[in-house]
């Protein structure tokens, strides 16, 4: 049995033998029905055996990303979490040096103390604000919109639905 990353590198080769035998058995028995053609095929080469290992293979990274998109938004809500209580006690503390007119506080492992802040920018009405200090946003297209004037018949230059390409459509049971 192969594993799973030997049967990734040498299913080109199975997959040019299996063409190969393809067209040796339709050029020596012309009419092969497609049945008795895939049953040899089958026989002769470990393709579709191949094949399944890569599709497992490839459900098996897809459950382990599943799994970590899960531990990974688990990890950035705790994060959140963290960063909004930090934030909660250190306002806390500083409201209470504040109040208490503490200006430092030193110990062995930290030293806070008070200061100002830079002047921070408080925006009351946008619409007043003169266009001098508005930047333009550069045009983006719409492949929504035109995905749907293109399937409503609309002849569009510079864009066409191309034709649907072959997919793969895997059920684990």
């Amino acid at each position: 049995m192969r594993t799973k990353s030997q049967a990734m590198v040498t299913l080109p080769s199975e997959l040019a033998r299996h063409a190969y035998l393809r067209s040796r058995l339709l050029a020596e028995i012309p009419n092969l029905d497609a049945d008795t053609l895939a049953d040899t095929l089958e026989g002769m080469t470990d393709l579709h055996e191949m094949v399944a290992e890569v599709i497992r293979s490839a459900l098996d990274d897809e459950a382990l990303a599943s799994g970590l998109s899960t531990r990974l938004a688990d990890m950035k809500a705790r994060l959140e979490r963290l960063t909004q209580r930090a934030k909660r006690k250190r306002a806390l503390a500083l409201n209470a040096m504040e109040e208490a007119q503490i200006s430092k506080i030193t110990e062995a492992d930290f030293t806070a103390s008070l200061r100002h802040g830079s002047v921070t920018l408080e925006v009351t009405a946008e619409e007043q604000i003169p266009p001098d200090y508005w930047r333009p946003q550069p045009a983006r297209l719409d492949r929504q919109e035109l995905l749907v004037a293109l399937k409503a018949g609309a002849v569009i230059n510079g864009a066409y639905l191309a034709s649907p390409q072959a997919q793969l459509s895997v059920r684990a049971k």
